[in-house]
């Protein structure tokens, strides 16, 4: 619906509808199109009732795949799904480290932070890519101070070939994450698979490729195809199919 039909319908002047919708939107209850200007309902309402949210299929489709992830990385497995300019967390589960991390089910993430901000970005055509990029607040390193676009660019570039991403305590001190693209149908990236936890920075290379294995298996169960629409998959990391508008840019 367009504002100026919402506010027809609950009788508000728009300035004020606008305000409303706008302050939804925020906490993801109401998403906008920015193309035809209409709004939808957005997923953060699922986290409103616990109820609802129990009932839902990503809960149900991700936890066979988190279990076994958390335990293997010792770490808190989590599936974040994409709503606007966030990332929030529809399931999670803990590994068996002394230390855990005290994430809700309904927390939201900054889309750019960290790890799954750089899956993220990573995997989009490049017109959506560098939409991303030309905006001033960019957490991909935690305080916005230490944006490097250089270093982001080639992280981005690695991530393509090796299907994951990581952060090694920039954004949290003492904190490291892996984060690998989740999709759906349509070549959509509709979330990612984020581990967290206190392993040591030597074994990224071993747990990447398991984040990474995982994500596409949930891509498979969501509707992507068995190269997730996109890239196929050689058990080292993700090649593109040529001709769809996610390829590899060549280093120069």
């Amino acid at each position: 619906m367009t504002l100026t039909d919402i506010c027809k319908k609950v009788d508000l002047y728009k300035s004020k509808g606008y305000s409303i919708l706008n302050t939804l939107k925020q906490f993801g209850l109401v998403e906008k199109d920015l193309q035809t200007k209409t709004y939808s309902l957005g997923p953060g309402l699922i986290f409103l009732s616990r109820s609802v949210l129990d009932n839902l299929n990503y809960p149900e489709i991700v936890s066979p795949f988190l279990e076994p992830l958390a335990k293997e990385t010792n770490a808190t497995a989590v599936f974040g799904l994409i709503s606007g300019s966030h990332v929030f967390v529809v399931a999670k589960r803990e590994g068996n480290q002394k230390i855990g991390f005290g994430l809700r089910l309904g927390h939201r993430f900054h889309i750019t932070l960290g790890a799954h901000g750089k899956a993220i970005l990573a995997f989009l055509n490049e017109t959506a890519r560098e939409k991303v990029l030309a905006k001033k607040k960019l957490h991909f390193y935690g305080d916005i101070s230490r944006m490097d676009m250089n270093r982001l660019r080639e992280e981005v570039t690695t991530c393509r070939r090796l299907g994951f991403a990581w952060d090694i305590g920039e954004v949290t001190p003492g904190v490291n994450v892996i984060s690998a693209p989740v999709f759906a149908h349509h070549r959509k990236i509709i979330g990612c698979l984020i581990v967290i936890g206190t392993f040591p920075e030597n074994m990224i290379d071993r747990h990447g490729p398991k984040v990474a294995d995982m994500a596409r298996q949930i891509s498979c169960r969501l509707g992507a195809n068995i190269q997730m629409d996109n890239f196929t998959w050689d058990g080292n990391g993700f090649s593109p199919v040529p001709g769809n508008g996610f390829e590899r840019e060549e280093a120069s």
